[in-house]
C-alpha cells in the first residue's frame, strides 16, 4: 500500500521518476531541489541571503483559544502595536465553556478585544474548527500560513502550512522571521484509485505507519504528486494532508489541478488559484510510493496514529493484536492504571463502545455524506455504542442540513454536534472507564480521550476512517471495514454558503483601533519576569524519563488543563502531572534555591554540590544559575503547544537534556523560553536519576562563542562523571534569545530586527 524508499530521485516533466544513482547529465541535487514546489514557495518567502538557512515571513497566522492569549500577551510585552499580517483567532478548543467557571469565555472576550485593538480576524465559538476556516477563507496557491496548532496543514490547497509554538507566531507579529535549515523534500507518489469504502484516513494511517517510527521524514517537506492525485476529491486530499503532522514532517504541499481551481471557485475566491507543479527537473531526497488501489481499511490502535493494522488483521487475530497493544500501552502508562483492551473481544470480534467523527480530519463534507449513505436505513442501536458527528464548520453544517445528510445520520441514531476540536485533545465525548472509542480524529495519544490515568481512570482511542466508523455503527459496534458494506456513494456536491461567517465573524485586518481596551478576566495574567542567563549553569534533574518518546501531552496535559493556559503560573502546576507527579514540587524547590541565591544567600545544597567539582564554590555560586532540568530520551512529539516549555521555565527550568528532540517545534519552544536544548551522543549512557546534578561551567561564554560540544560534570551522590553536552544548529538569534533568558527579554533588549 505504502512504501518508503531511502534514495534520492529526480522527477522529470512531472511524470518520470529517475533514481539519482542512475541519473546522468542532470543538475546537482542542491540545484534541482530548487525545482520542487516546496522550494518555489519557500524561496518566495525567504528573506535570507544564505541558501542553507531560510528566514521565512508568512502570509497569515492562525491561533485558537488555547493559544492566542499567551501569544498576544508575549507580543504585547515585546512591543507589538498591531497585527502586520492577517491573524485569525478562532474559538474551537475551549468553546464549550463548561469547566473552570468564567475563564474560557473570558479568553474569548480577550480575543475579540485584541482583534479590534490590533486588527485581527475573530471567529466566535462553534463557527468553525480553526483549520477548516483557514482552508475556506485564507488558503491560496503559493502562500504560507503559520499556526499555533500542530495540524496546520493546507498543502493540497497549494498552501504550505506549518504548526509551531506561540513564540514563533509572536516573532511574526513583531515582523521577525521563522528561521529553519533548508529542508529536505520527500516525494509522495500517488498511483491508482481507492476502492469504495476506503477513505482518506486509511491512507493517512498507512503513511504514518510507514514513515513515523524511524523518523524517516522528520522535519522534511512532503510533496504529493503522481497520477493518483487526479482521482481524489479535495476533501479526500485534505484528509490525507492534515495527518502528515503525525509523520513528524515540517510541512506538505501538493500539485494543484482543476479540482483545486473548482474548490476556490466554490468558496468564492477564484483568484486564490494558480497551477503549482514541479519544474521540468526536480530533485527529491527520498520517495514514498502509495498504491491507492491496494489500500485497505485501517485502524490505528492506542497510543499512536502509526500503531496501525488493517481492520481485517485485527479481526482475524484479535487476541494476539490486542494483547500486544495492551502490553505496550500499560508499559507506557507506567503502572498508574491498567488498560484491558482484550475485554473488547466479544464472541471473537472486537467491539467498540463509541464512535466519533470530528474536527479538521473527520468533519469534512465528503466524510459525512458517505457515512450517512452507509447508515441510511440502519441503526446505531440502543446499546452501549454511541456515535457523535461534528461538521467542521458552519457552512458544512448548513450544507448537510439542506441536502438531507444530517437527517439521515440523526435518523440512524447519530448525534450532530457543532464545530469543535474537543474530542481531538480530550475535552469532549470522554468515554467510560476502559472503553474503546473509534474516531476519525487526528490523534490517539493517552489522555486524548479525556481519561485521567493518575486518578485510576483510563480509556483508549483507535483511529479509523469515517466510512468504517459508520460501518461499525451499523454493525452494533463490531469493528467493521467499510469495504465489507454494500452501499452507494452519494452523488452530492458541497455548496458553500458563507452567510454564517458574514454575520458572526469579525473581519478586522487592516482596521486596528489602537485606543480600544483589551478585555481581561481574572485568569488572564501577564508572564512572570525572567532573568538573563548567568555565567554557569547548575542543573538539578527534576524528572528523568526513559520512555522511547515523551509527548507534549505528557509534558503538559491537554483536556481540562487547557482552561488555565491564560494563567502561566497556575498552569505550571500541571506540568508532567500525569507522568511524573513529583516534578512540580521538585522544580519549585530548585527554583526557591535560585531565588535565595539571587537574594544574596548561599544555599548549602548548591554549595556542597559545587564543592565536589571546584575549589571556589562560594565565588562561583554568585554567577551560577540553579535551574531544574528534564532528561527524556526523545521529548516533544505531538502538539505545537508552547506551554510544554513555558511551564518548565515558570517553574525554574533552565535546560533539557535528551538524545534528540522529537520535533523542531518543541525544540524551538524550548529556545524561545530560554531552556537550553542540550543533546547527548546516542552512545552516551545516561543512568542518572532525579535529584542528581549536571554542572555546566562557562555556559554563557560557550553559547556566545558558538561552541557546540560543551564539557560538563554529572554529580550523583559522591560520584562525579564527565559528560559532553551538544548544542548544535543554533542560529545567531537563537543564541541571543538563550543568553537574554527568553524571547520576551530578547525583544525588550532591542535585539529584534
Amino acid at each position: 500500500m505504502v512504501k518508503y524508499y531511502d534514495k534520492g530521485v529526480y522527477l522529470l516533466d512531472g511524470k518520470t521518476i529517475v533514481d539519482a544513482a542512475d541519473a546522468k547529465g542532470l543538475a546537482a541535487p542542491d540545484e534541482a531541489r530548487e525545482g520542487t514546489i516546496a522550494y518555489s514557495i519557500m524561496r518566495a518567502h525567504d528573506k535570507s541571503n544564505d541558501p542553507k538557512k531560510m528566514r521565512i515571513k508568512f502570509d497569515a497566522l492562525m491561533s485558537h483559544d488555547i493559544t492566542f492569549v499567551g501569544i498576544i500577551q508575549t507580543a504585547r510585552a515585546s512591543g507589538m502595536k498591531q497585527f502586520p499580517i492577517p491573524y485569525v483567532l478562532t474559538n474551537c478548543h475551549n468553546s464549550l465553556c463548561a469547566v473552570g467557571g468564567t475563564i474560557n469565555e473570558d479568553d474569548h472576550g480577550f480575543g475579540l478585544s485584541a482583534a479590534k485593538k490590533y486588527g485581527g480576524i475573530y471567529v466566535p465559538a462553534n463557527q468553525a474548527v480553526c483549520h477548516q476556516f483557514m482552508r475556506e477563507m485564507l488558503a491560496s496557491c503559493g502562500s504560507m500560513i503559520l499556526g499555533s496548532d500542530s495540524h496546520t496543514r493546507y498543502g493540497c490547497y497549494g498552501t504550505m502550512g506549518i504548526g509551531e509554538g506561540g513564540g514563533e507566531l509572536a516573532k511574526q507579529l513583531l515582523e521577525n522571521t521563522y528561521d529553519v535549515d533548508a529542508p529536505q523534500v520527500v516525494l509522495v507518489w500517488l498511483e491508482g484509485e481507492p476502492r469504495k469504502g476506503v477513505g482518506p484516513h486509511d491512507v493517512a494511517i498507512s503513511l504514518c505507519a510507514e514513515v513515523f517510527g524511524g523518523g524517516l521524514v522528520k522535519n522534511k517537506i512532503l510533496e504529493f504528486a503522481g497520477p493518483g492525485v487526479a482521482g481524489l476529491s479535495m476533501d479526500y486530499r485534505i484528509g490525507i494532508d492534515v495527518m502528515t503532522t503525525e509523520t513528524s514532517c515540517l510541512s506538505s504541499v501538493w500539485v494543484t489541478d482543476d479540482k483545486v481551481k473548482e474548490y476556490y471557485e466554490t468558496v468564492g475566491r477564484p483568484e486564490a488559484y494558480k497551477e503549482l507543479k514541479p519544474a521540468d527537473c526536480a530533485y527529491y531526497d527520498a520517495i514514498v510510493k502509495v498504491d491507492l488501489s491496494k489500500q485497505e481499511c485501517m485502524v490505528a490502535l492506542p497510543f499512536h496514529p502509526s500503531n496501525a493494522v488493517t481492520v481485517k488483521e485485527l479481526q482475524a487475530d484479535p487476541v494476539g493484536v490486542l494483547t500486544r497493544v495492551q502490553e505496550d500501552c500499560n508499559k507506557q502508562l507506567g503502572g498508574q492504571v491498567e488498560l484491558k483492551l482484550t475485554d473488547k473481544i466479544v464472541d471473537g470480534k472486537v467491539v467498540a463502545d463509541q464512535g466519533v467523527i470530528v474536527g479538521c480530519s473527520g468533519g469534512m463534507y465528503d466524510n459525512l455524506t458517505e457515512a450517512a449513505a452507509i447508515l441510511d436505513g440502519q441503526s446505531v442501536g440502543d446499546g452501549y455504542f454511541n456515535l457523535s458527528v461534528y461538521p467542521s464548520s458552519m457552512p458544512i453544517g448548513m450544507a448537510i442540513t439542506r441536502d438531507g445528510t444530517a437527517e439521515t445520520l440523526m435518523a440512524a441514531g447519530a448525534v450532530i454536534k457543532p464545530a469543535f476540536c474537543g474530542p481531538c485533545f480530550g475535552a469532549g465525548d470522554t468515554p467510560g472507564h476502559n472503553a474503546l472509542s473509534i474516531r476519525h480524529a487526528t490523534r490517539n495519544f493517552p489522555n486524548r480521550e479525556g481519561s485521567k490515568p493518575g486518578e485510576g481512570q483510563i480509556s483508549a482511542v483507535a483511529l479509523m476512517d469515517a466510512r468504517s466508523i459508520a460501518a461499525t455503527a451499523a454493525n452494533g459496534g463490531v469493528i467493521t471495514a467499510a469495504t465489507d458494506i454494500d452501499y452507494d456513494i452519494p452523488e452530492k456536491k458541497y455548496v458553500f454558503d458563507p452567510s454564517a461567517y458574514n454575520k458572526r465573524i469579525y473581519f478586522g485586518f487592516g482596521k486596528a483601533q489602537p485606543d480600544a481596551e483589551l478585555k481581561f478576566g481574572p485568569n488572564i495574567t501577564d508572564w512572570p519576569r525572567f532573568s538573563a542567563m548567568g555565567d554557569n549553569l547548575l542543573c538539578k534533574l527534576a524528572a528523568v524519563i526513559f520512555d522511547e518518546v515523551t509527548t507534549t501531552d505528557e509534558l503538559i496535559p491537554s483536556g481540562e488543563t487547557s482552561s488555565y493556559r491564560s494563567n502561566p503560573i497556575r498552569l505550571s502546576d500541571f506540568a508532567l502531572s500525569r507522568r511524573v507527579p513529583e516534578y512540580v514540587p521538585a522544580s519549585k524547590a530548585i527554583r526557591a534555591m535560585d531565588e535565595a541565591r539571587r537574594a544574596g544567600e548561599k544555599p548549602a545544597e548548591a554549595l556542597a554540590v559545587l564543592g565536589k567539582v571546584c575549589d571556589n564554590a562560594e565565588k562561583l555560586l554568585e554567577n551560577t544559575d540553579i535551574v531544574s532540568c528534564v532528561f527524556a530520551k526523545k521529548p516533544g512529539d505531538g502538539s505545537a503547544r508552547e506551554q510544554a516549555a513555558s511551564c518548565q521555565k515558570v517553574l525554574g527550568g533552565g535546560a533539557n537534556i535528551c538524545y534528540e528532540y522529537a520535533t523542531k517545534r518543541y525544540r524551538s519552544n524550548c529556545i524561545n523560553w530560554g531552556l537550553v536544548p542540550f543533546t547527548i551522543d546516542k552512545d552516551t549512557t545516561f543512568d542518572y536519576a532525579a535529584g542528581d546534578y549536571v554542572f555546566v561551567p562557562g555556559i554563557r561564554e560557550a553559547i556566545a562563542n558558538k561552541v557546540e560540544r560543551i564539557p560538563a560534570k554529572v554529580i550523583s551522590g559522591d560520584k562525579v562523571d564527565d559528560i559532553i553536552l551538544n548544542l548544535t544548529g543554533l542560529t545567531d538569534n537563537e543564541r541571543t534569545i538563550l543568553l537574554d533568558g527568553c524571547l520576551m527579554n530578547y525583544y525588550a533588549a532591542g535585539h529584534a530586527e
